[in-house]
């Protein structure tokens, strides 16, 4: 059921209604406490919690009568019938209608999707792994900041006391302590758009998007191939369209070659580094010097807090890192992931939160 609601909050902020995050997650509380099979029930907790105003209200019934089969609120029970087209269509299995009640094929056909590689996938489901990654919301390392913030333990703040004190005639009531406030780490995403990388680095790219809209502050994309471009900028659009967009617009070398031990050094010398959680997705074919990328991975492993390199090739069944760029690259790696399919996404977000590889 949960996955059935989810689903229809990601229709309805297709149609424009803006159901984000925080109000898909108010809308599941609401039905945790009503009878989610009702259409009464659910189509009044969407209601709302997923419209903002009057305006979204026509597009939230037409979505809502085209999800759910063209039930309506106070019509009998919805049953099961409700959802199952529409997650086994993006499955792909086309040979069954869809008509009847098969509340069991809904978790699987899901789980089939999320570790589906996207490379496989038709264009409706690719379309569907798009929406969920627009909605996943990644944490974020915590980093020990130089300044700080008054504590009930600590180090004690003895201007603080001192001024506690003065306030109180000279008197010291209590002593005030301090510690170091934490910020996000940062994290910084090289995604390979090179020709070999076609069939995977769109996808990779939204991911890049969720993690800028999860963290804009501290999160900075990049693309390499021939050369790089910086997307951040491009990427902090609300509307993942639109990211995408302005991002196709602004790599001038799609589908081309890998240079990326010259990227690399070129990065290094422009960017710092220094604490930062670096992500490189690419397969490693690399046509330039293999040796300067062995040189520039071993200058990013002493500046980086981490490196994470990103295979889609890592995720099928007997893959070996054989090619000259991961040979020499894996030595100064920390975690060596897949990135084929939404439930590699979701790991690699599971890292990037401090999660051990």
């Amino acid at each position: 059921m949960v996955a059935v609601m989810t689903g229809f909050a990601r229709t309805l902020r297709a149609a424009g209604v803006p159901a984000d995050h925080e109000r898909t997650q108010n809308f599941l509380r609401a039905l945790s406490h009503l009878d989610a099979a009702r259409p009464d029930d659910a189509y009044w907790a969407g209601r709302f919690t997923l419209c903002a105003s009057a305006d979204d209200l026509p597009r939230y019934d037409r979505v809502f009568r085209a999800y759910f089969g063209g039930l309506r609120a106070g019509r009998a029970k919805p049953a099961a019938i409700t959802v199952v087209r529409h997650t086994a269509a993006l499955a792909g299995d086309r040979g069954e209608s869809g008509d009847g009640p098969v509340p069991a094929a809904t978790a699987s056909a899901v789980e089939v999707l999320r570790n589906r590689d996207v490379a496989r996938m038709t264009g409706a489901e690719l379309a569907e792994v798009h929406r969920l990654l627009a909605l996943l919301r990644t944490g974020r390392e915590q980093r020990r900041s130089r300044r700080f913030q008054p504590s009930h333990r600590g180090r004690l703040d003895s201007r603080a006391t001192i001024r506690e004190a003065l306030r109180r005639g000279g008197e010291t009531a209590r002593l005030r302590y301090r510690t170091h406030r934490t910020r996000p780490r940062r994290v910084v995403l090289l995604v390979d758009v090179s020709g070999s990388m076609t069939p995977y680095a769109d996808t990779l790219l939204r991911l890049g998007h969720a993690l800028v809209r999860s963290e804009p502050r501290a999160t900075e994309v990049f693309s390499t191939g021939t050369r790089l471009t910086r997307l951040t900028a491009e990427l902090r659009h609300r509307d993942p369209a639109t990211a995408m967009n302005a991002v196709s617009r602004a790599i001038p070398d799609w589908s081309g070659g890998t240079r990326l031990g010259e990227e690399l050094r070129r990065f290094l010398s422009l960017n710092d580094a220094g604490g930062a959680v670096v992500v490189i997705a690419s397969d490693g074919w690399e046509r330039g010097d293999v040796s300067l990328l062995g040189a520039e991975m071993a200058r990013l492993s002493r500046t980086a807090h981490r490196v994470i390199w990103v295979n889609p090739h890592k995720g099928q069944k007997g893959y070996q890192p054989l090619t000259a760029g991961m040979r020499v690259a894996l030595p100064y790696v920390d975690d060596f992931v897949a990135g084929h399919s939404l439930a590699a996404f979701e790991e690699l977000a599971r890292l990037l939160g401090g999660a051990n590889a």
